[in-house]
């Protein structure tokens, strides 16, 4: 018998003290490949408002820590043991203090409900595959390719766990003395923040891992909320104006160690290079790659990889990388002055005829940059172009752009006398859908207008 939840479950298969284990075991490899934000004063103040959400909980048993990941990524989830985790991305996609409670409590409900060790106990506790592309293929050569490795996820939290940790975190943010109406004010916003995000791609499903692959949320689940807030009244904490100050100068996108999106272009001013990608292509940065993905079916992905034997480009990609593939059309290229060499060959992703087309550059005598890039068959003559150019677009960075490159902030600014949506968007470093942007990002609805001398969220 749950004594948060008041209902029995079958969680033998992972005792307090396992879950102890396994937490402090993801742990490490989750600040391995995130990092910790680097804000000290603002993962002081996570941690004070998770400890006001999780000091009256029905698991006294359980020490829970709370920790802001330095991505971009709008995420937030938990581990057993009582590791929560929430991103810088989505704390600059909140607007208030209570709705980052509202996350965190959430995030407590999970543990509190025990709903790791009942999944685990049934057989459904997963590592999430990081390979967007889906592959379906029978060639260990595609796999070895493209794979892209595997994430440290848990899979999707049931209907039923996201209603009960929603119930919970409800429970345990009111006690903390935070309004209630926070829970689907922000489930709001992340609905809203999916969506655009598909339009900015383009696309209209989410490829990328975010807070709804594995918190399912929909419109039932939004309302569920909202009307269950209801019983708790509007009292409450909200501190909106406190919270903004706190994340003003916050990261907004990846920072240096990571490198920078900027248009079709992907910069990286540690490791000094740049390379761009055709029209239509949308990039993603990950930990140890960059992806670029088109309506077209056409994948990029980038990396740099150890190359300790000092191979020549194409002895490393016919004698190591795929040496047990039937190449074709493997030969040596010379890429802004360095050696390189390009080879191809036939498979399938998602049961749709590709050719795999990948060009090694010697990067450094111990080092090599890849480009692996899937095409469909009978894409236009243009595009084939445009991959090509990308192959050759490999250079290091000049020391004027080393200079002027730099993350994107979140900048917190007073509304003045005459500023609009429009004149407030405009000063964004964003191409596209800058209103839209603007709104989401400071929880607008449609046709709601600036209000004088209120706050507002916006990225310079």
């Amino acid at each position: 018998m749950n004594p948060a939840t008041g209902k029995s479950q079958f969680t033998a298969l992972m005792s307090p003290h396992q879950e102890l284990k396994i937490g402090a075991s993801e742990h490490v490899k989750i600040i391995k490949k995130f990092g910790e934000c680097q804000n000290i004063l603002l993962q002081n103040y996570v941690r004070e408002v998770g400890a006001k959400v999780s000091a009256n909980t029905e698991r006294p048993d359980i020490k829970y820590k709370f920790y802001v990941l330095d991505t971009p990524m709008v995420n937030a989830f938990a581990l057993p043991g009582g590791y929560i985790y929430i991103s810088r991305g989505l704390l600059a996609l909140a607007n208030s203090e209570a709705e980052m409670a509202a996350v965190l409590a959430h995030e407590t409900g999970h543990i509190t409900g025990k709903h790791s060790a009942q999944r685990y106990s049934t057989g459904t506790l997963t590592s999430l595959g990081a390979g967007i592309l889906s592959v379906a293929l029978g060639s260990n050569g595609i796999s070895q390719a493209i794979g892209l490795g595997s994430d440290l996820y848990l899979s999707s939290y049931s209907r039923g766990q996201e209603n009960e940790a929603d119930s919970l975190g409800m429970r345990y943010m009111t006690r903390a003395g935070y309004s209630s109406t926070a829970m689907p004010s922000f489930l709001s916003s992340l609905q809203k923040h999916s969506i655009l995000e598909n339009k900015i791609k383009g696309s209209e499903k989410v490829s990328d891992f975010s807070y709804f692959s594995t918190h399912p949320a929909t419109s039932e689940r939004i309302n569920k909320t909202r009307a269950e807030s209801l019983s708790y009244g509007k009292a409450g904490n909200i501190k909106h104006n406190h919270y903004l100050n706190m994340i003003n100068g916050l990261i907004y996108d990846d920072s240096s160690r990571s490198g920078f999106i900027r248009g079709q272009n992907f910069y990286h001013t540690e490791m000094d290079f740049t390379f761009n990608v055709p029209d239509g292509f949308h990039i993603v940065n990950r930990q140890s790659q960059v992806i670029a993905t088109s309506k077209s079916g056409s994948v990029i992905v980038f990396d740099m990889v150890g190359n300790k034997k000092s191979l020549d480009p194409l002895d490393y990609i016919t004698n190591s990388w795929m040496k047990n593939e039937k190449l074709q059309s493997s030969e040596r290229i010379i890429v802004n002055g360095m050696d390189a060499a390009t080879a191809s060959f036939s498979g399938h992703i998602n049961n749709k005829p590709v050719t795999i087309r990948l060009v090694v550059v010697r990067w450094s005598n111990n080092r090599l940059a890849r480009f692996q890039m899937a095409i469909p068959r009978n894409v236009s003559a243009d595009l084939l172009e445009g991959l090509k150019r990308t192959s050759y677009s490999l250079r290091r960075l000049t020391s004027k752009e080393k200079e002027s490159l730099r993350p994107y902030y979140v900048k917190i600014v007073t509304a003045k006398a005459g500023d609009t949506v429009s004149t407030l968007a405009r000063q964004q470093p964003f191409n596209t859908l800058q209103e839209e942007r603007f709104r989401v990002f400071n929880s607008l609805e449609a046709g709601e207008g600036i209000v004088f001398g209120q706050k507002y969220k916006l990225i310079f």
